[in-house]
């Protein structure tokens, strides 16, 4: 999964790599000390589009880049900002769609999820299995 940064103006966006899973303890820590949630709470809160905690995420994304950003510094449109899952992940959820629903749901979530996999990033060279990006 990316978390995609396009600030006005910008010619060309921001993709960070977002793998909880992958996250070093002081970062998680920080995340929850920003949003008061635990990780796992926070990691879901992200996916389902919670503000706080995708400017915290956002926040730890610049800070690694740039050490001296403080938190008063990001500030984003909500256009600005976004998720995109690889095409590995797509397939996965994919699956579990074409398993899990029947009927018009299922044909809807699948033709939108087939449209998102044909532009989504490939991460096939990178080693094990795709994961769905929720800490558990």
């Amino acid at each position: 999964m990316y978390l995609v940064y396009q600030p006005e103006g910008s010619e060309e966006p921001k993709r960070f790599k977002y793998n909880p899973r992958k996250l070093m303890s002081p970062e998680r820590e920080m995340l929850e000390r920003k949003t008061d949630r635990d990780f796992s709470d926070f990691t879901s809160a992200v996916l389902s589009g919670n503000s706080l905690c995708r400017r915290a995420l956002l926040y730890m994304f610049l800070k690694r880049e740039h050490p001296g950003i403080r938190w008063d510094d990001v500030d984003f449109a909500w256009d600005e900002l976004k998720l995109e899952y690889s095409k590995q992940e797509l397939l996965k959820m994919r699956e579990a769609v074409s398993e899990n629903t029947t009927g018009d749901e299922r044909a809807a979530t699948l033709a939108s999820l087939d449209e998102q996999i044909a532009t989504a990033i490939d991460e096939s060279e990178e080693e094990g299995k795709a994961d769905l990006p929720i800490a558990g």
